[in-house]
């Protein structure tokens, strides 16, 4: 089966991108090395060619009312021109997929979905409207999306003309015209830094890769969007997130709004007990990977490395991992098995790296 291709493919071979199979697509890995890609976005702006994700759109009176019934997170109370991060449930509570929607008006909403889920959510979403009054539309196909992250971002786009009001906060929607052409813009992003998404026909798409490459924005593949995702301890389905856990397993709590008076999987959660916990984890000397198993002080396994990198930032090896919730060590004494060896694990809190977004 042949790989998809963004409309970005041509320029991601112009700039002798390393080239890999994504969620059934040609994807650009890494363009110069993950490190200068990470600090760029830490320090600069990097841009990610994302356009693989899916986009639906929902219409009508009920649009607001449908999405908020869809996902376990607050939609109908968030305010107007904003967007919300949820998961996607099945009525037993376990994850579809994790996604964002954009509250774009009373009677429309933008849905931006993982493009490896796109047609099972879209057969999700699309047999669930049942008496809502609301169409939907799946315009995968139609846009393309480019994430233009890091602390210089807001003034590159300023900078080229697209106009964004004075205040514009974090998980903001905006709908404009630049250059002739309409565009969506999106104060959202998964690195953990101040960032936009640019939703956009393929044309404009391409026109504003390139002006940003040439004004000194680096490029930035999936191998640096992964370290910068699991430096900041974003969750993300097919790693934390899957069809056989809930939110509630995967650090997602937050998101789960069981004062809602209704919710897909509402009945399920509500008395569900979590059967894992996620962890964070770094070590002095070893690269965690994917798969990897995690040990009490004892040598029992007790969960399993969900995503592992080695971290730009702090320069160790980091971890997030699920342990199974009966066996969580009250001492936080945990290790991590690589090649037949224990590596001892540091047990964080917190998040590895604090991102500087908005």
């Amino acid at each position: 089966m042949s790989l998809l291709k963004t409309s970005l493919h041509e320029e991601h071979l112009s700039l002798n991108a390393k080239m890999a199979p994504f969620a059934g697509f040609d994807m650009p890995l890494q363009y110069s090395s993950v490190k200068e890609e990470v600090l760029a976005v830490r320090e600069h702006a990097g841009v990610f060619d994302v356009s693989h994700m899916g986009e639906f759109f929902v219409s009508g009176p009920d649009a607001i009312a449908f999405v908020d019934n869809l996902i376990t997170n607050d939609f109908k109370n968030a305010e107007m021109h904003k967007a919300v991060y949820s998961p996607l449930c099945r009525e037993d509570g376990t994850v579809i997929d994790d996604l964002i929607a954009y509250k774009l008006g009373t009677d429309r909403v933008l849905i931006c979905v993982n493009a490896s889920n796109i047609e099972k959510d879209w057969n999700w979403i699309s047999s669930k409207t049942g008496s809502f009054d609301c169409t939907l539309s799946n315009l995968s196909n139609e846009f393309s999306l480019l994430a233009l992250q890091g602390p210089k971002a807001e003034l590159i786009l300023r900078d080229f003309g697209i106009k964004l009001p004075e205040s514009f906060p974090y998980y903001s929607i905006l709908e404009t015209s630049h250059e002739g052409e309409k565009i969506i813009v999106a104060r959202t992003g998964y690195t953990g830094e101040d960032g936009f998404e640019v939703f956009s026909s393929h044309e404009y798409a391409k026109r504003l890769w390139n002006k940003l490459i040439f004004n000194g924005v680096k490029p930035c593949g999936l191998a640096a969007r992964d370290v910068l995702r699991v430096e900041v301890c974003y969750p993300l389905y097919g790693h934390e997130i899957s069809d056989n856990v809930t939110p509630l397993d995967s650090g997602l709590g937050w998101t789960v709004k069981l004062t809602k008076p209704n919710f897909i999987g509402k009945a399920a959660l509500e008395g569900y007990k979590p059967k894992y916990q996620l962890v964070k984890l770094s070590l002095d000397r070893g690269i965690p990977r994917e798969g990897y198993d995690v040990l009490n002080a004892e040598g029992e396994k007790i969960g399993t490395v969900t995503s592992g990198t080695m971290s730009v930032v702090t320069g160790k090896g980091v971890a997030l991992a699920l342990i199974e919730k009966a066996k969580a060590p009250q001492d936080k004494k945990y290790s991590i098995n690589i090649r037949n060896t224990n590596y001892e694990a540091n047990f964080h809190a917190k998040a590895f790296v604090t991102g500087g977004h908005k």
